[in-house]
């Protein structure tokens, strides 16, 4: 059971973390559609639509699981451009 919380638990802040590269890199933030029609989860996704959501509890844990992903994110970006297997092309 705790493998299988912590398995859940790293598969989500590996989405996380890809959230927020998407984000940095590009930009790109998912559009929501004026008529309220938007899936749940995927509208939670950006900044903006996190004041969509009514419970003020809800809001509050989504926001820090896409915080701890782009934590995630500045530490491999540092971690990676630090060692000398990896090296930054433009």
């Amino acid at each position: 059971m705790l493998g299988k919380l912590v398995h859940l638990g790293f598969d989500a802040l590996l989405i996380s973390a890809f959230l927020a590269g998407v984000k940095r890199t590009t930009g790109l933030t998912f559009v929501h559609n004026a008529s309220g029609s938007s899936p749940f989860l995927i509208s939670c996704f950006t900044r903006p639509a996190l004041y969509q959501i009514p419970n003020k509890d809800i809001r509050q844990v989504v926001g820090s699981w896409l915080e701890a992903g782009e934590y995630v994110f500045d530490f491999a970006v540092v971690f990676f451009g630090r060692s000398s297997s990896f090296e930054r092309k433009r």
